[in-house]
């Protein structure tokens, strides 16, 4: 549900796209979206999911300046910025800390579930590390769309191609993540430390 209510903004903005044809609607349409649902994030659950500022906050940035310049090519690179970013973001947390970033955030959604999820530590620096290269990937692939396709490519694109590579990741991280459990029955992060 979480991640339908992360897509929310670009199902309104490729909504928009498809009905007018026109991508400075679009953009306006998602920079006041974005922020609304985010608003409704924290409102129901008193949290501020940190990916969705950030994110909220590029849409706005970019389509701002987009809007300024008249020139779509800079709002085409909001993905990319986005993933590199966060890229960049799990590879420090490779190196400093005790924890990488992709630990603390599983463990924080999984934390009061049935089962939480706890891995060795070298099979949560190996989880990071695909982390870093599947966005490193999705932003060069969104940056080679936005330049190499049509603009009604790249807004297909940017719903379906980043949601379906999305999900995809998110399966195979799943499956690997449960053959990893599998084979460590019983492992505590904690006595790992």
């Amino acid at each position: 549900m979480h991640l339908l209510v992360d897509y929310l903004p670009i199902i309104f903005f490729f909504g928009s796209y498809i009905a007018t044809k026109d991508i400075f609607l679009a953009i306006v349409v998602i920079m006041v979206v974005a922020p609304i649902v985010l608003a409704g994030q924290w409102y129901f659950t008193r949290k501020l999911n940190k990916m969705t500022a950030v994110s909220t906050g590029l849409v706005v940035a970019f389509g701002a300046i987009t809007l300024a310049l008249d020139n779509p090519v800079f709002f085409y690179w909001k993905p990319t910025v986005f993933y590199w970013v966060f890229a960049l973001v799990c590879l420090g947390s490779h190196f400093v800390g005790e924890k990488t970033i992709v630990q603390r955030m599983l463990q924080a959604a999984s934390q009061g579930t049935e089962s939480p999820i706890e891995l060795p530590s070298d099979r949560w620096r190996t989880l990071n590390l695909m982390w870093v290269i599947y966005s490193v990937v999705a932003g060069a692939l969104n940056i080679y769309v936005a330049y190499t396709f049509s603009e009604p490519t790249w807004v297909k694109f940017k719903l379906f191609g980043l949601l379906g590579l999305t999900l995809v990741f998110l399966v195979v991280q799943s499956l690997w993540i449960a053959s990893v459990i599998e084979q460590n029955p019983g492992t505590d992060a904690d006595s790992e430390a």
